[in-house]
């Protein structure tokens, strides 16, 4: 995880954004430091993320009994962008790797694949807005959720759309109402590539 990302997660929890002053006072360094580090793409370490915790009184990870933080490695596409409108993505073989917080993960288990991409649009404000970082758990399968966020793509185009299926037809809303609501046949089902499901979303700063 990098500084960066650790503001924007520090922020979501308290609920208030979060400096560089303010994270540089937690670990207890220069706010210079803080920023070259950003710079750099530092990583953060265990140690300072649990300084963090104690500094802000927050809990970033689920700690087992010998105290060591749970956290799954997910591959994060820095350079693909699921749209949240029109629909359009860009695709990129560049990815990294990045710790997150089970707890931040709704229903995570070891056996599933999950990777964060970024969002672009405001089809899904206020839930999901341009720029917020999203956890895909990959589809497995398994039928369509009702009312769930899925990424999906629809005649060569990627969306982040809730999806509800009724007997003949998928039906696909956004969260923001000014997108109408559209429906796909069940024979034009087909054409419909569920990616994955959204399990957390991580809300990108101002």
């Amino acid at each position: 995880m990098r500084l960066d990302e650790l503001i924007t997660i520090i922020s979501n929890k308290i609920n208030t954004p979060v400096n560089q002053s303010m994270l540089a006072e937690s670990l207890g360094i220069t706010r210079q430091t803080v920023s070259n580090r950003i710079k750099n793409a530092s990583e953060v370490t265990v140690s300072e993320l649990q300084r963090v915790e104690e500094f802000f009184n927050i809990s970033l990870f689920n700690y087992s009994e010998n105290g060591c933080s749970e956290v799954a490695y997910i591959d994060y596409y820095t350079d693909v962008f699921a749209s949240c409108g029109n629909g359009s993505i860009v695709f990129s073989s560049e990815k990294t790797k990045l710790p997150i917080p089970v707890s931040m993960i709704s229903g995570y288990s070891k056996n599933k694949l999950y990777s964060m991409i970024n969002a672009s649009g405001n089809s899904m404000a206020p839930t999901i807005d341009n720029g917020d970082k999203l956890i895909v758990e990959h589809w497995g399968g398994n039928q369509i959720q009702d009312n769930k966020i899925y990424v999906f793509c629809y005649n060569n185009e990627f969306f982040v759309k809730r999806l509800s299926k009724n007997l003949d037809e998928i039906i696909i809303k956004s969260d923001n109402p000014e997108y109408r609501v559209r429906t796909i046949s069940e024979d034009a089902a087909s054409d419909l590539i569920l990616i994955g499901k959204i399990v957390a979303t991580i809300k990108q700063l101002d």
